[in-house]
């Protein structure tokens, strides 16, 4: 186990946009009115006694369809226009909202467009956070625990982060001079772990150098063996392209089981699952459409989860999907999306933007059938499910979340106790499982899964009471240490999806 996983995190940050309940999406709804994008409602017109007078006009993110019909104003999405952005949310954010200004402060954390600014972006988190905004407080302890904008210090963003999960000074578990010994014992921890990593990395460069030297003298000895010609055998039948299959298969299985441990009810559990190998330009993918069924069964049979599973989806399919969970989840419930198939990213100004690859999609430059991943987390941020995580399996799937991760516990059995549950189960949570691989996914040795979700698999069949997500995600650093070291899987929050540093909890039946 590497030191530095062992170190785990607590998720920073978050970005709240107002949760309204949607319209219906019309029949021939596009891709493109399915994009979540800022919105200014139109104020409404109310009675005060005998006056009659107009609200201001009110900034959401929403999908563009349901803004035009609530007759809201939009600006077609431009994911690098910072100013077009402002323009929405500034005259609330001065007005004293304290959504709208941390909305604004994460317009000016990002830099769309432009350099980030994080001294401004500060200034508005900490008009927000001393509002009480969980999403704002941990937003500006992430900017102190990297020293973004102010003075680096964890300590202050260790204060921040305990504000927002609602303890009060004389409940904090660790005084000044204890955290100061804690981080700095984390940082001789993470040296320790770089370490070894180079150690690791040195090993696998001996292995692949010894793999291409046998891989050499197997071609020379099948070279000089003599040729033998095969006896000419019938034609196979052609299987149909993938043109002309039916490109989505797409069935909701299981009902949603409210699920509840140790006096404490965790809501119920719904899962979109998503896997696409099939692809109509691309290079096909072995493992993603067997894995649906696997995770599928696991999910409804072991935890009592809803399952939706599309196989071999286009853009229009994963975003209708994402987007109908609207009308399905409620306020106390739990949702696991899970995705695997090819992934990219692309570079706009500053900006690097990762994307999910539907069968449709084209190969780059030609991103007109791609999903952005910051269009997954805006969806993320409308859903009104208390606890979501999100398991991506694939190229650059750690895009979707960009935040630091601020080191808390050492000890596996404390992500367990129901004195870390009981702390993080009050709060909102918006989380990332990624695979982390810059290259197309690998196959485990039995070649049914990649290595990343052979061990999602495996970490869930062990588990038989309350799990996290964090100890879910060094139960798979284990089961990867024992097999190849091909992925660089990350455990981060999804930063504008509104988390609230809370987590999310697998509870087996």
């Amino acid at each position: 186990m590497r030191p530095l996983l062992l170190l785990l995190v607590s998720y920073l940050l978050s970005a709240c946009a107002a949760q309204v309940d949607t319209a219906a999406i019309p029949e021939g709804a596009t891709v493109q009115d399915l994009y979540i994008v800022d919105c200014l409602l139109p104020g409404q017109v109310r009675q005060l006694g005998n006056t009659t007078y107009m609200t201001p006009r009110r900034p959401i993110n929403t999908t563009a369809v349901d803004c035009r019909i609530r007759g809201g104003e939009y600006v077609a999405y431009d994911r690098a226009d910072y100013k077009t952005a402002l323009k929405v949310w500034m005259p609330a954010a001065e007005g004293g909202d304290a959504d709208a200004q941390n909305s604004v402060g994460e317009i000016f954390e990002r830099g769309l467009g432009t350099e980030p600014n994080y001294v401004v972006a500060a200034h508005w988190f900490e008009r927000a956070a001393k509002q009480g905004h969980k999403g704002a407080q941990f937003n500006l302890g992430t900017l102190y625990e990297a020293g973004n904008g102010v003075k680096q210090d964890k300590v202050e963003a260790l204060n921040w982060y305990r504000r927002a999960w609602g303890l009060s000074d004389d409940s904090l578990q660790y005084r000044s001079d204890d955290e100061r010994a804690m981080i700095a014992q984390a940082e001789e921890n993470i040296k320790t772990a770089q370490g070894n990593l180079k150690q690791q990395e040195d090993m696998l460069r001996k292995r692949e150098q010894s793999v291409s030297q046998r891989e050499q003298e197997v071609t020379t000895r099948v070279a000089q063996q003599p040729v033998v010609v095969p006896v000419a055998q019938p034609e196979a039948t052609v299987v149909a392209s993938s043109e002309t299959q039916s490109s989505t298969v797409d069935k909701t299985s299981g009902t949603a089981r409210e699920m509840s441990r140790s006096g404490m009810n965790f809501g119920k559990y719904y899962a979109l699952v998503i896997g696409n190998g099939n692809y109509r330009h691309m290079d096909n993918l072995v493992t993603p459409v067997s894995d649906v069924q696997r995770i599928s069964n696991l999910l409804k049979n072991q935890y009592g989860f809803s399952v939706h599973s599309i196989t071999d989806g286009d853009d229009a399919s994963v975003l209708h999907a994402v987007n109908e969970l609207n009308e399905t989840l409620q306020e106390n419930d739990n949702l696991l999306i899970y995705y695997a198939g090819h992934g990219n990213r692309k570079q706009t100004g500053n900006y690097e933007t990762g994307y999910w690859l539907p069968v449709n999609a084209e190969p780059p430059p030609n991103d007109t059938y791609w999903v952005p991943t910051e269009q997954v987390s805006g969806h993320l941020a409308r859903l009104k499910a208390k606890r979501i995580l999100v398991v991506a399996d694939s190229s650059f799937s750690g895009l979707l979340a960009d935040n630091p991760a601020f080191l808390l516990v050492s000890s596996r059995d404390n992500l367990l106790s129901d004195a870390y549950i009981q702390l993080r189960f009050p709060n909102k949570s918006r989380l990332l499982l990624a695979s982390g691989r810059d290259s197309p996914l690998v196959s485990n040795a039995a070649g049914d899964s990649s290595v990343f979700t052979g061990a999602f698999i495996a970490a869930l069949q062990s588990n038989h009471g309350v799990l996290t997500a964090p100890a879910l995600f060094l139960n798979m650093l284990d089961y990867m240490d024992e097999g190849d070291q091909t992925s660089d899987p990350e455990f981060k929050a999804i930063k504008r999806a509104g988390d609230e540093v809370g987590d999310f909890f697998f509870v087996a039946m």
